[in-house]
């Protein structure tokens, strides 16, 4: 498939969801980062939403709770270009009941070539790169080309 430019903006949408026995670390690692995150859009899905809001003051746009739709509403806004950034902090000792959506999100997020980070660590690495506050350029799909090449 061909590619095209697309240029993800200084002011980022980041999403942020956890698995239930992670929420305590991603609400630690948004009040460690407040300041930082304060200065971009932040979507979450249901409880992890709520958690982070409340313990950040930070507003948070709430989707649905992950198992019930929220990983896939966060797939849907990633394919439409709304989300930039995807920190999951993923519990790879517990079995998801969701676990397809969960692959279908980390799919897309690759699919659109949105920076990702799922543990702590490599969230303190995205958020410390100077990329984070800038405009960056990236690689996507042409997907005006390929419907054009599947309608002729």
């Amino acid at each position: 498939m061909q590619t095209i430019q697309k240029v993800l903006p200084a002011k980022k949408h980041i999403a942020l969801v956890a698995h239930d026995g992670k929420k305590q670390s991603l609400e630690g690692w948004c009040v460690k980062h407040k300041s930082l995150l304060a200065e971009h859009k932040l979507y979450g899905t249901g409880t992890t939403g709520n958690l982070i809001e409340q313990a950040t003051q930070i507003p948070v746009e709430k989707l649905l709770s992950g198992p019930m739709g929220g990983d896939q509403q966060l797939g849907a806004k990633i394919a439409e270009h709304e989300i930039h950034i995807l920190i999951f902090f993923w519990d790879p000792l517990a079995s998801q009941p969701h676990d397809p959506d969960i692959k279908a999100l980390l799919r897309l997020a690759a699919v659109w070539n949105i920076p990702v980070a799922c543990t702590e660590a490599s969230a303190d690495m995205l958020l410390s790169s100077p990329l984070m506050t800038s405009e960056i350029s990236r690689e996507i799909p042409d997907y005006q080309n390929y419907l054009a090449t599947r309608l002729n």
